[in-house]
């Protein structure tokens, strides 16, 4: 019997700290302040610092596997906690600070956070629910310079405090590195918990990916909140290839976002729908003015992207990609992307591909099942829930009871998404399981609905719901804010989305609305549509 020579070294995002510090210590990061000015920093400075945070948490009696929550932005110190924590053995848990602040304190204490580093900006939140929670000890991040107020420590006195000899704790690389809940939309919020293996595995298969990667020549801009599914990866991917970073604060009006990708000509941005749809729309209102980088990549997540708006941002030069995944799968699970035999394909065909949820990155296993129970081809039209499994996919939630409901006998994780693969592996969404129209025994895609819906030029954005009815059981119902300015009737609206679906399948019932309602991560929030047309 043959013995393999190779020798077992556990994979660590120490590793990522490492390289980041040693091999492109002069790679730059670029934090927004509130009052939008920028600080410089490089990777050599992240290196010393996050090492800094590890020895005073360590001096500060930080066991291995305690939990050190954060509530902030987009910036440095934020950066800093994402490899400094799990240097000292510790866990960082990244709080949500969008939403309530009963379910933060929540959150918190089912997490049991010892520590908490906070931006000083964010200090009024936390006063909401400070005497609900358990914290031992508050870290202020002084972003405005005004001075911290005891008993809670300025992050800054903190790190410079440290002991200056300082061992990175030794682990296992299946301990723990980090944490983050689901958003809880339907029940209380649901911790997953990331392995140093599962999030190196993720990071390699994310650079492995081209059409998602980061090049160490890019400027890359984390729009997805730093508190949100690990920032999409892009912390680790960036330090593992040496590629700068710009981090946009608390700063993600449009207006600013354009501002900031133009200061430090962005090449790669990584955002959810609705904050491109918000971009397009100035781009759109201001085109003598308002200007994209050249050659600007977008990924684009978090919910289904309309092909209209893949379209709109190749006017101005820029390369949109749609990606997949969930808090579950750490979080990219498939990206949008040419492949060899699809080189030749005409525009319309290549912007179809782009808006749909892409194929499965490295090392993920994904299938369809349908109601009976029974795998479905992939022929793109054979529809089914989409079940993953890999080694950077949850297989259960902290101290939660394992759901057979959510996690298969053999390994996979029902999703809750259903979804056609077709013959090329391009994964399309078609809807959640709980968002799916059944209207006299037959289905209907709210997702593909919406995204003809923003197709007209007047239409900003468009959230379609099933409302009961008495002969049908269930029908659509399209709620529809306009552009500013914009005019459009409701049969205008059913007659634009004629070719695309049959008579039976069209709303009846189109309403106009101000706004639509949106959940803690900017997805549309059709639970309270729901709830409004009860």
């Amino acid at each position: 019997m043959i013995r393999s020579t190779m020798p077992h070294v556990p994979l660590s995002v120490n590793h990522l700290l490492e390289r980041a510090g040693r091999l492109f210590p002069q790679a730059q990061i670029f934090s927004r302040m509130p009052d939008k000015s920028y600080v410089q920093h490089t990777n050599a400075d992240l290196y010393r610092r996050s090492r800094q945070l590890a020895a005073a948490l360590l001096d500060a009696g930080l066991k291995k596997g305690d939990r050190v929550a954060t509530l902030c932005w987009n910036h440095y110190a934020h950066l800093e906690c994402y490899f400094g924590i799990p240097a000292a053995g510790g866990v960082m848990h990244t709080l949500n600070l969008r939403l309530a602040p009963e379910e933060i304190a929540w959150i918190a204490n089912h997490a049991r956070d010892r520590f908490l580093v906070v931006d000083d900006v964010l200090l009024p939140l936390l006063e909401r629910f400070r005497n609900a929670a358990n914290f031992e000890r508050v870290l202020v991040v002084p972003l405005t310079g005004a001075p911290v107020k005891a008993p809670d420590l300025s992050y800054e006195v903190f790190i410079e405090r440290a002991p200056r000899d300082f061992s990175y704790t030794p682990h296992d690389e299946d301990d723990p590195v980090s944490m983050c809940y689901t958003s809880g939309t339907t029940g209380r919020p649901k911790g997953v918990v990331y392995s140093h293996r599962s999030t190196l595995l993720h990071t390699l298969a994310v650079t492995a990916t081209a059409t998602s990667r980061a090049l160490p020549s890019d400027m890359v801009c984390p729009v997805v909140p730093m508190f949100h599914a690990n920032a999409w990866g892009m912390p680790y991917c960036c330090a593992m290839v040496g590629a700068c970073l710009v981090m946009p604060g608390p700063h993600l009006a449009p207006a600013d976002l354009l501002d900031l990708f133009n200061t430090h000509n962005v090449t790669l941005a990584f955002g959810v729908p609705t904050i491109w749809l918000g971009i397009l729309q100035l781009l759109d209102s201001e085109p003598n003015v308002r200007h994209l980088p050249a050659g600007m990549r977008m990924t684009v997540g978090g919910a289904a992207l309309p092909e209209a708006v893949v379209r709109g941002f190749a006017r101005y030069g820029a390369d949109v990609r749609v990606g997949w995944g969930m808090t579950e799968t750490s979080p990219v699970a498939s990206v949008s992307g040419n492949k060899s035999e699809l080189l030749g394909i005409d525009p319309d065909e290549r912007f179809r591909r782009a808006a749909l949820g892409g194929v499965p990155i490295p090392m993920v296993d994904a299938r369809l099942i349908g109601e009976d129970g029974s795998e479905q081809r992939w022929d793109g039209v054979s529809l089914g829930e989409l079940q993953v499994r890999g080694p950077f996919v949850t297989a259960g939630y902290h101290e939660v009871p394992t759901d057979p409901e959510k996690f298969t006998p053999d390994g996979f994780l029902r999703t809750g998404d259903v979804a056609a693969i077709d013959e090329h592996a391009f994964i399309r969404i078609a809807d959640r399981t709980k968002d799916l129209i059944k209207s006299g025994g037959e289905w209907i895609s709210s997702v593909d609905m919406e995204g003809h819906l923003m197709s007209h030029p007047a239409v900003l954005e468009a959230a379609v719901i099933a409302i009961p009815d008495a002969k049908w059981s269930e029908r659509p119902l399209a709620c529809v804010v306009l552009k500013p300015g914009a005019r459009v009737s409701v049969e205008e609206l059913r007659e634009h989305l004629t070719p695309h679906f049959a008579r039976w399948q069209l709303p009846e019932r189109i309403d106009f609305l101000d706004a639509i309602p949106r959940t803690s991560t900017g997805k549309f929030w059709k639970a309270k549509l729901r709830e409004r047309y009860r």
